[in-house]
């Protein structure tokens, strides 16, 4: 975990009241507040995809919520197929597994 001022020096072109902005519009949300955040991984990584977004793909602030939301939706879809195939692979029956891994393929054969 590392702290605000931290942050703002670690990542070249953040500006802490960019930052303190995302925050109060919880696109980030670290541990702690009032100005002493506590950044974890997943925080400095969100930060990171915040500022590509604005500065390297030009996406507007207004439009942020938007692709952020779309972002953290796919995400979790990814997320939970994840978790859906790890629970077939401990639960399903061999010829189970290879039926769907052949429909997934587009062998429906």
């Amino acid at each position: 975990m590392i702290g605000i001022e931290v942050l703002v020096t670690q990542l070249s072109g953040l500006q802490r009241q960019d930052l303190e902005r995302w925050i109060r519009n919880e696109w980030v949300r670290p541990d702690g507040r009032d100005g002493n955040y506590a950044f974890g991984e997943i925080d400095v990584a969100r930060v990171r995809l915040i500022q590509e977004l604005r500065d390297e793909m030009q996406v507007n602030e207004d439009a942020l919520p938007v692709v952020l939301s779309l972002l953290d939706q796919l995400y979790d879809q990814r997320r939970r197929m994840r978790e859906l195939g790890a629970a077939l692979l401990r639960t399903a029956p061999e010829d189970l597994r290879r039926t769907l891994a052949r429909h997934l393929a587009g062998n429906s054969s």
